[in-house]
């Protein structure tokens, strides 16, 4: 990748995904099942599907201790992200336990008290934040669970009006609320209010109907209404996804459009909407949209194809276990394949 490209900055924690081994004997019992440990997290996932597809991405991170802490930094590595903005914190890795439905969606269990991801400071944060930064992609736990997340909305903050800044609220109920949450310092009004600031600033808002129906109960009843109504009240760009129904793209002034999705055979969907996100950065940044002012200009025509193919970087992403989203030229053959079929 150019080493002058303009930078997409991921703001976010670090997970580790113990995903369930179907194929693995659980005993004579039936109480030992095993798990394969997998590098995950939100900012992680966008990340490493963004520097696959070729983008100049940067992974803003507080990597923590312990003996999987290791194969985190690694895996960002590997996939030519700039892991420079790794802060190294005395606080443990967080640790979520996956299991999976029958149609492939996961339910997480998660270890998470006093992790690392949630201690971001300002000093941190102005340390690591790469010059450079044409879009800065913040959300997930880190986003609405304090301390740092006070720091975060801050940043987003004095960056508004100098880089795009797109937000995924990428909700976990469980840690937002209830008894795990509140052991966080989380409960429900406290995780809107978080959010709210943050997308008061927003210029591109990635979110799904879950995720809308927990944040704006009634939404699920009109949920074309309500992505326009979420871009008519400040982003330049709604997109709002429904696991396989099509998804809402939503601008201010402008007809709502929808797109199908490809049909894959699907082995899980961990990953997905992080992959959609990385998609759709490293298209904007390839039509060199790197202002609110360009995004907003961009014609409909245009962003489609963006939206088209980020939608293919997460259904190739769903036909792997766990998150492993394509590379750019996988990407390639695969809308080559869809053009000549």
């Amino acid at each position: 990748m150019a080493t002058g490209a303009p930078v997409l900055t991921v703001l976010g924690e670090l997970v580790v995904d113990l995903l369930p081994d179907p194929s693995a004997d659980a005993g004579p019992e039936g109480t030992a099942p095993h798990y394969v440990a997998r590098p995950g997290g939100n900012a992680l996932n966008v990340a490493v599907a963004a520097g696959r597809l070729g983008t100049r991405v940067s992974l803003l991170a507080r990597l923590g201790t312990g003996p999987l802490a290791a194969p985190l930094r690694r895996h960002a590595e590997l996939s030519g992200v700039d892991v420079g903005g790794m802060v190294a914190a005395v606080e443990p890795v967080s640790l979520a336990v996956v299991g999976l439905d029958e149609t492939g969606s996961p339910d997480y269990g998660f270890h998470v008290q006093g992790a690392a991801d949630w201690q971001w400071t300002d000093d941190e944060l102005a340390a690591v934040l790469p010059a450079g930064t044409a879009v800065l992609h913040v959300g997930s736990i880190s986003s609405w669970t304090a301390p740092g997340c006070d720091a975060i909305a801050r940043l987003a903050e004095r960056l508004a009006g100098s880089a795009l800044l797109s937000v995924d609220p990428n909700l976990r109920p469980m840690l937002a609320g209830g008894p795990v949450g509140a052991s966080l310092g989380n409960d429900p009004d406290a995780v809107r209010a978080r959010l709210g600031r943050l997308l008061a600033v927003a210029d591109v808002v990635k979110v799904s109907a879950e995720d809308l129906a927990w944040l704006d109960p009634g939404a699920a009843a009109d949920l074309d209404g309500t992505a326009q109504a979420w871009a008519d009240r400040g982003p330049a760009l709604v997109l709002l996804t429904d696991g396989g129904a099509p998804l809402r793209v939503a601008r201010p002034g402008r007809p709502l459009l929808h797109r199908e999705p490809p049909r894959v055979t699907v082995a899980d969907t961990v990953g997905a909407g992080d992959s959609l996100a990385a998609g759709l950065f490293a298209g904007l940044l390839a039509g060199g949209v790197t202002s609110r002012a360009a995004l907003e200009q961009l014609p409909d025509d245009d962003l489609v194809r963006v939206v088209d193919d980020a939608a293919l970087v997460a259904a190739l992403n769903c036909t792997r276990v766990g998150a492993d989203p394509p590379t750019a030229a996988e990407l390639a053959a695969a809308r080559e394949q869809r053009a000549g079929g």
